[in-house]
């Protein structure tokens, strides 16, 4: 089990940017997949984005794209969410998962989940 700690939320206006990071402790996050997910007051956890455990593939829902970009960092054991010209409905907890991978794929569901970061973006 790998140990989460999300931080870098906060309060922006639309149009700012925010970078949250994803610390993990508890072992190595080589060949793990990783990934990022929101909820919304009110809503369900929703898929924001994925990285496989190299760097080298990334998803992202539609209303992202071209906004945010996934990326990592193994040897700090850390996952980033660069997030650009936010926008109000961006608004949610953030939360970062990983789950262990023996390929170097995307994965979309996962077994260990960090508490949260708050974003909130007002207009």
């Amino acid at each position: 089990q790998v140990q989460l700690v999300e931080s870098g939320g906060g309060l922006v206006q639309a149009g700012g940017s925010l970078r949250l990071s994803c610390a993990a402790s508890g072992r190595t996050l080589s060949g793990y997949s990783m990934g990022w997910f929101r909820q919304a007051p009110g809503k369900e956890r929703k898929f924001v984005a994925a990285i496989s455990w190299t760097g080298g593939r990334t998803a992202y829902v539609d209303s992202v794209k071209g906004r945010f970009t996934i990326s990592r960092d193994n040897a700090k054991n850390t996952v980033y969410l660069q997030m650009d010209s936010l926008k109000p409905e961006d608004t949610a907890i953030y939360y970062c998962g990983a789950s262990y991978s023996f390929a170097d794929t995307i994965k979309y569901d996962y077994d260990d989940w960090g508490q949260g970061t708050q974003v909130t973006v007002s207009s």
